[in-house]
């Protein structure tokens, strides 16, 4: 038994990392302390004013363990990983868990390439970026291809130079062939040091080189060559223009700002690299009211750092941050070179910083009302279906739908809605197996039967997925179809509201039909919009079932009723004849000339038709 008074008096007086439990041994919080001893016991002491936040977390603690390490730093380092692992649910927690995209170039090679790359390794390799988009970065390797004629293959040069015919990116002018030694490594190295230009953002002598192309290509009526480079020259210019310049410094920076709401923030990133504005992205972090934008732009900081591989010489922050000196070594430490947080109070990058926080208050407020606008089309709509029912707490509903055509392949669907939206991992498909021809009542009640039966039995297991029981279940017809599914319900002693989704004359959704009452709905509530939703898709999921039941069955072919002819054999038969009809008409000897065919076979063909 874990006595917290007794372990608080062990705890240490160094540095590290301290792990809290609650009572079924999970995670809830990691945090890390200069002295663990006087950290921990702050948690606690009642005469503290811990937040609401914490003070909930506390009253689920079970135990705490903690980690010693030799100093802050190295608590700081143990504590991102941590948090990463095991995303505790009181800690302010980043949800977005993003790798961006790199443009590799292999300068350690004898001839270079040009690579997409999501990490950044320690390979001698030059690397650009991170960028923001993985579509851009495709884009634009794909056009250095195109201006630089860079290689993409494989092959280890020159040791390799003549072995193999060039590929097909030499013969569509994308490829300089270096493999057939068409280049020289001296003049290779020429384009690679273009590229290297190109992607540090010195667009003057490829544009220059492009106009005087097409100028030339112009004059001597080649044009051809003449759009092409046109095309290219368009390109690089709108690559150019993408690269917004936002100082004069040529710095690598990050600029961080937040809005935030009682349960979610909004951080907004603009990256900036050689002084260029390349992109920028936001994040999303779970968060407490109490929690203060230092707070959340501290957590945030140490997360993402934690987890891409490039850090900026600059990291510029909207507020000031808890323990900045001891994140900007471990920063140091991980760029290896020297990183600087600040925060800007006025001039140009203030106003940079201020742009972020509008862009950050702009997504949140969007997102907040997308937000609202779903739950009325979901927690909302289902809360107005159970208003007209007259039922409380319905969370879970269920639909069922059968699907056949003149009583061929009966099949049965469920699906399942939580909080109005659909859960598919939950939909099921149901066979018909007792049920012969067009008979969707006795179809039905196959289906409700071995549902819920199923669900008795795994609820008595505690285990399955059919040991979760709708608060609702909705039949797609009338009263019929609710009369079989009550029927059901009270032999398996079950009570679960049932009503049916009644349609008109023409098809569409006119109301519920509840407790032997047909109830009509507003058609342009969200309550009647669900229903609709509901109904349509356990439709839809039946008939696709029935669909791929029915294609199935028309890919058998009547040779395969033949005893002694298989797959090979009937291929062999069609390929030959033609037709099932020129297969029927043929004489043993044609049958038996059919390749695969022998004598025998072909004729147990023949009998069969004949």
């Amino acid at each position: 038994m874990f006595n917290i008074e007794e372990e608080l008096k062990k705890l240490p007086a160094r540095p590290g990392v301290y792990i809290m439990h609650d009572d079924r041994d999970a995670i809830i919080y990691v945090g890390k302390a200069v002295s663990l001893k006087n950290r921990v016991r702050q948690y606690f002491q009642s005469s503290r004013n811990k937040g609401a936040k914490i003070e909930q977390m506390v009253t689920h603690i079970s135990r705490f363990e903690y980690i010693v390490t030799d100093s802050e730093l190295e608590a700081l380092v143990l504590e991102c990983n941590l948090i990463k692992e095991h995303m505790p649910k009181y800690n302010t927690m980043l949800k977005d868990d993003k790798a961006y995209p790199f443009i590799r170039v292999t300068v350690n090679e004898d001839f270079p390439r040009v690579l997409f790359s999501r990490t950044m390794k320690k390979d001698k390799s030059k690397y650009f970026g991170p960028y923001t988009s993985a579509g851009a970065v495709k884009d634009t390797i794909e056009l250095i291809h195109k201006l630089y004629k860079i290689r993409t293959c494989h092959r280890v040069l020159p040791r390799d130079i003549g072995k193999d015919r060039p590929c097909l990116n030499y013969h569509i002018k994308q490829c300089s062939a270096p493999c057939q030694g068409f280049i020289s490594q001296e003049e290779y190295k020429k384009s690679i040091d273009g590229v290297i230009d190109f992607l540090s953002g010195n667009y003057a002598p490829i544009l220059k080189m492009l106009q005087s192309r097409m100028d030339e290509a112009s004059e001597n009526m080649d044009f051809e060559a003449a759009i092409e480079y046109r095309e290219q020259l368009k390109s690089v210019k709108q690559v150019a223009q993408k690269q917004k310049i936002t100082s004069s410094d040529g710095e690598d920076k990050d600029v961080i700002a937040m809005e935030s709401d009682d349960t979610d923030a909004v951080v907004q990133v603009f990256f900036v690299r050689d002084g260029r504005l390349i992109g920028r992205d936001h994040f999303y972090l779970r968060v407490a009211p109490q929690d203060t934008k230092g707070a959340i732009l501290g957590s945030f900081v140490k997360q993402f750092y934690a987890g891409t591989p490039f850090i900026p010489r600059e990291l510029m922050l909207q507020e000031e941050i808890e323990e900045p000196e001891i994140i900007e070594d471990w920063l140091t430490q991980k760029r290896g070179q020297r990183v600087h947080i600040r925060v800007p109070k006025r001039g140009s990058k203030e106003k940079l910083v201020e742009l972020a926080a509008r862009n950050a208050q702009i997504i949140l407020s969007q997102d907040r009302d997308k937000i609202k606008r779903e739950e009325g089309r979901t927690i909302g709509a289902m809360k107005e279906i159970a208003e007209i029912l007259g039922l409380e707490n319905t969370v879970r509903v269920e639909a069922f739908d059968i699907s056949n055509i003149s009583g061929f392949e009966s099949v049965g669907s469920m699906v399942v809605y939580e909080k109005g939206k659909p859960k598919r991992s939950d939909y099921r498909k149901f066979k018909i197996k007792s049920v012969k021809g067009p008979d969707d009542y006795a179809s039905m009640e196959e289906v409700l039967t071995r549902r819920f039966s199923r669900g008795l039995e795994e609820s008595a297991k505690e285990m399955g997925s059919f040991s979760v029981f709708p608060d609702l279940i909705m039949m797609d017809g009338g009263k019929g179809q609710v009369n079989i599914a009550l029927q059901v319900l009270e032999k398996l002693n079950l009570s679960i509201p049932v009503c049916g989704m009644v349609k008109d004359d023409n098809h569409r959704t006119r109301g519920l039909y509840y407790n032997n009452v047909e109830l009509p709905i507003d058609r342009n509530s969200e309550g009647f919009k669900l229903i609709t939703r509901i109904q349509d898709e356990a439709h839809r999921f039946a008939i696709e079932y029935h669909r791929s039941l029915r294609s199935k069955e028309q890919v058998h072919s009547i040779l395969d009723d033949i005893d002694g002819i298989g797959p090979a054999r009937r291929k062999s038969l069609m390929r030959t004849f033609k037709s099932l009809e020129a297969v029927r008409e043929a004489s043993v000897e044609e049958l038996a000339g059919a390749p695969s065919m022998n004598e025998a076979s072909a004729r147990k063909v023949y009998e069969f038709f004949h």
